[in-house]
C-alpha cells in the first residue's frame, strides 16, 4: 500500500462538537430535560423488554446548583460506558435490542450531550441490569470536552439502572431550579408510560384526557374543552377524535372558537410514544384544515435529528391524508345528523370547507346546501340560490358586484358576489354537481341589455343632449347611453368591466410612455369594450338636464352624472375623475350663483 493510500482516522474535536450539538442543534436550553427524560424511559423500555417485571420509575430531584434524574432502567457496564458514553454516535438502541428499536423514544445516540448547554459537568452513575455482580461504573465529562471513568463500591448505586448529575454552568442555575424541571417535565413528559416524579410531585397524568372514560358526552365535551383552554388558550368551538390505529395516531383536534388567516401558522402538539416532540408542526394536517388546532401522540412518525419537528416522507404525508379524512368525515356527520352544530361551524369557518370543497367532490356536494355566499338575495347558498334563479350570474370581484347589485337585483338579475376567496371558483364548478345549472359572468353588456330601451322617438329627440354628453365624457374612454331602469332614485349608473379598465389602463400608459414604449403599447391595443354611464330616463333630475339648451351647461350637467355615479360605485378615483368632479361642482356653483346674480339685477 502507497503512502498516498494509507487510511486515516477523522480527528474529532469533541470540545466543538458538544459547542455544535448543544448550542446549534437544538432551539432552546429547555430541551436538556426532554433528553435526560427521553434517555430514562429508553433505558426503563430497554429493561422490561428483557425483565417484564421490572420497574419502571423515573425520579428528578433539583438541588442548589444541580440535577439528580434516576431511572430503574438496563443500566450499563464498565464496557458499555466506554463503548457508549465515550464513542459519538453509538447508541445503546444499535446494539442487541434492535428488534426493539420501534419502542425507542430516541433513534440517534447524542442526546446526553444536549445537556452541556446547561451544565459544565454531567456525572452518569449506572449498575447494569443485565449483569448485577459488575460493580457501579461513574462517567464525568465537562464541557472542555475531557471525561473520566471508573468502578465504585457496589453500595454507591445498590439497585439496576441509572442516576445522571448536572451541575449547572454559569448563568444556567435557573434551568435547573426545582419549579422550572417540574414545569418543563410536565410539558414534555405528562403522556409518557411509565411513572416519572419530580420530587413528590407526579409528571404522567394517563390515560390521555381524549382516551379517558366519561360518564355522559357532556362530561366529555367540558373535559376536552378544558384541556384546549390549559394547551393553546382558547374554548374550543368543538373538538373532533383523532383515533387513526392504522397510522399509530391518537388524539384530537380543536376547533378555533374564530377565524384566522389561512396563512396563520398552526402550532399542533405532536408526541412521540409519549414525550412531547413539537409544538409547532405545521406540516401535520392539510393546508385547508387552518381552523383546528391538535394535540397527537404517534408511534409510527419519524423525528428529524433534533428530534424537534417531523421528518417530511411518505408516512407523514399518509398520516396528513388519513387526518384530514378524520375531519372531513367530522363535519359530513354534522351535515347529515346536526345542522345546528354545522351552521354555527360554518358560520366561522366556511373558508377552510370551501378550500377543501374546490378540490374535493364529496365535500362540495355534502356542503352545497350549507355553504354561505353573498348575493343578491341575501346571504345564500349556492343550491338554494339555483333554485330561485335560473341563470347564476356572478362577479370575480367584490367592486365589480358592489357596482351593480342594487341595479341588478331592481331589475330582477340574480348575482353572486364572487370575489371573495373560492367562491368565483365554487361557482364555476357548480353545474358539475348540479346538472342543468347555467352559470354566466356579469359583465356590463349583460347588465345593460338588462335594462329597458327607451322609445326611439324619446332619444331621438334627445339626440343632441347624448351627442354633448358623449364629446364631453369621451376622453375619459366612457360611452353615455340612455336606458329606464329602477330605482327611480338612481340618475346614472357607471358600468366598468375588467377589460375596459384594463384598456384604459393601457391608454393611460401609452400616452406617458416614450416613443418605443408607445408603439409596443399601442400595438397591443384591442377592441375591449369602453366604460359606460347608463343615464336613467325614469328619472326626473335627468329629464331636467335633457331639457337644457345650454351645450356648456349640458356638457357640465354630464360631468356631474359621470362623478356622482363613480361615488356610487365603490372603487378608487383615478386623478383625471378627481379633476373632475371637482371641476363639475365649481362650474355648477359658477353657473348656481351666476344665476342668482341675473335674478337679483331685474
Amino acid at each position: 500500500m502507497t503512502a498516498d493510500h494509507i487510511p486515516h482516522t477523522f480527528q474529532v474535536d469533541l470540545r466543538g462538537l458538544v459547542d455544535l450539538l448543544s448550542h446549534h442543534l437544538y432551539s432552546s436550553p429547555r430541551v436538556y430535560l426532554r433528553e435526560l427524560l427521553q434517555n430514562a424511559v429508553d433505558a426503563v423500555t430497554a429493561r422490561r423488554a428483557e425483565q417484564p417485571d421490572s420497574p419502571a420509575r423515573v425520579r428528578l430531584h433539583a438541588d442548589a446548583g444541580g440535577l439528580r434524574v434516576t431511572d430503574t432502567g438496563i443500566g450499563l457496564t464498565e464496557a458499555d460506558v466506554h463503548s457508549l458514553l465515550a464513542t459519538i454516535g453509538r447508541s445503546s438502541k444499535r446494539d442487541g435490542l434492535e428488534s426493539a428499536r420501534a419502542d425507542f423514544l430516541g433513534q440517534f445516540g447524542i442526546g446526553l450531550l444536549a445537556c452541556f448547554v446547561v451544565a459544565e459537568e454531567i456525572r452518569v452513575v449506572s449498575r447494569s441490569a443485565r449483569d448485577l455482580t459488575a460493580p457501579p461504573v461513574e462517567w464525568t465529562a465537562r464541557d472542555d470536552g475531557s471525561y473520566t471513568v471508573r468502578t465504585l463500591p457496589g453500595d454507591a448505586h445498590p439497585e439496576p439502572g441509572t442516576t445522571v448529575h448536572l451541575t449547572a454552568r454559569p448563568g444556567a442555575a435557573e434551568w435547573l431550579a426545582e419549579d422550572r424541571v417540574l414545569s418543563l417535565a410536565k410539558d414534555f413528559g405528562t403522556l409518557l408510560p411509565y411513572d416519572v416524579r419530580v420530587g413528590e410531585e407526579p409528571v404522567t397524568d394517563r390515560p390521555a384526557v381524549w382516551e379517558r372514560g366519561y360518564p355522559n358526552p357532556a362530561a366529555r365535551r367540558v373535559a376536552l374543552a378544558r384541556h384546549c383552554h390549559e394547551l393553546f388558550g382558547f374554548t374550543p368551538l368543538d373538538s373532533i377524535d383523532l383515533d387513526v390505529p392504522v397510522a399509530g395516531v391518537r388524539g384530537v383536534a380543536y376547533v378555533l372558537p374564530s377565524a384566522v388567516s389561512p396563512a396563520q401558522r398552526a402550532g399542533h402538539r405532536v408526541h412521540l410514544k409519549g414525550m412531547l416532540l413539537t409544538e409547532r408542526a405545521d406540516e401535520l394536517l392539510p393546508d385547508w384544515a387552518f381552523f383546528v388546532r391538535c394535540v397527537i401522540d404517534t408511534d409510527s412518525l419519524r423525528p428529524t435529528a433534533s428530534r424537534e419537528s417531523l421528518y417530511a416522507d411518505e408516512t407523514l404525508a399518509a398520516v396528513r391524508d388519513a387526518l384530514g379524512a378524520r375531519i372531513k368525515d367530522w363535519f359530513t356527520a354534522l351535515a347529515a345528523g346536526e345542522p345546528e352544530r354545522l351552521a354555527q361551524f360554518l358560520s366561522v369557518h366556511h373558508l377552510g370547507v370551501k378550500s377543501l370543497a374546490r378540490h374535493d367532490r364529496d365535500v362540495l356536494t355534502t356542503m352545497l346546501p350549507w355553504l354561505p355566499f353573498e348575493t343578491t338575495d341575501g346571504q345564500l347558498s349556492l343550491e338554494e340560490f339555483a333554485r330561485r334563479h335560473p341563470v347564476v350570474h356572478f362577479t370575480r370581484t367584490v367592486e365589480e358586484y358592489r357596482q351593480v347589485a342594487a341595479i341588478a337585483a331592481a331589475q330582477g338579475i340574480g348575482v353572486v358576489n364572487g370575489g371573495y376567496t373560492y367562491d368565483a371558483e365554487l361557482v364555476e364548478l357548480l353545474p358539475s354537481v348540479r346538472p342543468g345549472t347555467d352559470i354566466a359572468e356579469l359583465d356590463a353588456d349583460t347588465v345593460t341589455a338588462h335594462l329597458d330601451p327607451v322609445d326611439p322617438a324619446e332619444e331621438l329627440a334627445l339626440s343632441g343632449f347624448l351627442g354633448a354628453a358623449r364629446s364631453k365624457l369621451d376622453p375619459l374612454g366612457c360611452d353615455v347611453v340612455l336606458r329606464t331602469f329602477h330605482p327611480v332614485s338612481v340618475p346614472a349608473l357607471h358600468l366598468d368591466d375588467r377589460s375596459a379598465r384594463q384598456e384604459r389602463a393601457r391608454a393611460e400608459e401609452e400616452s406617458q410612455a416614450d416613443e418605443l414604449w408607445a408603439g409596443i403599447l399601442g400595438s397591443l391595443r384591442g377592441s375591449a369594450p369602453r366604460a359606460r354611464l347608463v343615464l336613467n330616463h325614469h328619472n326626473p333630475l335627468v329629464r331636467r338636464i335633457a331639457r337644457i339648451d345650454d351645450p356648456e351647461l349640458v356638457g357640465t350637467a354630464a360631468e356631474a352624472l359621470y362623478g356622482q355615479a363613480l361615488l356610487m360605485a365603490p372603487r378608487p378615483l383615478r386623478p383625471a375623475d378627481s379633476a373632475l368632479l371637482n371641476r363639475a361642482f365649481l362650474d355648477l356653483l359658477r353657473w348656481a350663483t351666476h344665476s342668482d346674480g341675473q335674478e337679483e339685477s331685474r
